[in-house]
């Protein structure tokens, strides 16, 4: 039996919806261990002063847990 636990976050990019969740996905692996799915679940950008200042992508990730 496995036990897999869910985190949201937040990636951004001045590029891309694509490169903003690939962002928090490469991100968070760099001290989670075990990632399995990543799940997009919003897209939006941020303004700034009236104008595009970056894409959004909201992430669920799920990684399982370690059986010590």
């Amino acid at each position: 039996m496995s036990v897999y636990k869910v985190v949201e976050l937040v990636g951004t990019s001045e590029k891309s919806w694509e490169d903003a969740a690939k962002n928090a996905i490469e991100v968070a692996g760099k001290t989670l261990r075990n990632l399995r799915i990543a799940e997009i679940t919003e897209l939006d950008c941020k303004i700034e002063d009236g104008k595009f200042a970056a894409f959004r992508t909201k992430v669920k990730l799920s990684f399982k847990i370690e059986d010590n």
